[in-house]
């Protein structure tokens, strides 16, 4: 069965995972199952679990995913929700892939691309706010604020202006409409669209999916187990970020006042450590074959093993 979406970084997750033991896989983020189904054909000592909020992947996964019923199990709903709820245990994997799916990106109804003809961008379907309610209805200082702050668009109040002018006249009902009117405010040049970052912004917003990403940091620092790995592939600066913050946090062996005179906490309260301090990357071979990678970065932790403990 074919996956309508190419898994970045496929053979990079699969490395990060070679010394995990016997124990639960999860992916919050299962999509079309690409990493997923390479993970279970590969690594026969996990089980899996799988956490989508979006319909249309859950379906066509289990599908995909028949072979391996034994092994997996699927759940509806927002990661940041539903794997503090997981019962299943050892979890020894997580992986979560925050970029939207090509499938989303391609299929025009799903409004995320700038010439589809819907303005929707709602991962979940049956989630009430839309791309539509933000553009249309958000006044204009709410619409500065998540241009600047998701999207960091340097334009954003401009941007802003542009679409409260527009909506005046009438509703602006397509994905279409609104990347024209970013191309009147965001000079064209460069390798991305002008509408690219106000799209992220956008997409941001009606997905929650900052939030997301601390929930699912949050759950995990509480609910590690020891000997754990953490993969997270994100695709911009913010979730970049996110991700590296907390990882430093955890790998930190002092948590005394950076400002005392002397280390008085003992040096021992690490969680781990990362794989390295730089993300992985797409190489040139992936590039070529998926240029869709080119925003992917990985970043990989280890919650400590007891034989770690003292290092």
């Amino acid at each position: 069965m074919q996956t309508p979406h190419i898994p970045v970084l496929l053979d990079e997750v699969l490395e990060s995972f070679k010394d995990v033991g016997e124990g639960y896989f999860v992916d919050c983020t299962l999509g079309y199952a690409g990493h997923s189904s390479e993970i279970l054909a590969r690594y026969e000592n996990l089980k899996h679990i799988g956490i989508d909020r979006d319909d249309e992947a859950l379906t066509f996964s289990k599908k995909r995913l028949e072979s391996y019923a034994g092994r997996s199990t699927l759940y509806k709903g927002t990661f940041a929700t539903v794997f503090p709820t997981l019962q299943e245990s050892p979890i020894v994997a997580v992986l979560a892939d925050f970029g939207v799916s090509s499938l989303q990106l391609d299929k025009q109804e799903r409004g995320f691309s700038f010439t589809s003809e819907t303005l929707d961008m709602r991962m979940d379907a049956s989630s009430e706010l839309s791309a539509y309610e933000v553009v249309n209805h958000y006044p204009k200082e709410k619409l500065e604020y998540i241009f600047d702050t998701y999207g960091e668009v340097r334009s954003f109040k401009r941007l802003a202006s542009a679409i409260v002018e527009a909506r005046a006249q009438a509703p602006i009902n397509s994905a279409r409409e609104l990347s024209e009117i970013a191309k009147t405010i965001i000079p064209a040049g460069g390798k991305i669209h002008p509408a690219t970052l106000m799209f992220q912004a956008i997409r941001i917003e009606v997905n929650n999916e900052l939030s997301e990403i601390e929930g699912l940091l949050d759950a995990l620092e509480q609910k590690h187990v020891k000997g754990e790995v953490v993969s997270l592939i994100s695709f911009h600066s913010l979730e970049d970020r996110l991700v590296k913050n907390r990882f430093k946090k955890w790998a930190q062996a002092c948590i005394c006042d950076p400002h005392a005179m002397r280390c008085t906490c003992g040096k021992n309260h690490a969680l781990g450590k990362s794989f390295s301090s730089k993300p992985v990357t797409a190489t040139k071979k992936e590039l070529k074959i998926n240029p869709r990678s080119r925003s992917a970065k990985l970043r990989s932790f280890r919650f400590k093993k007891d034989s770690d403990h003292g290092k």
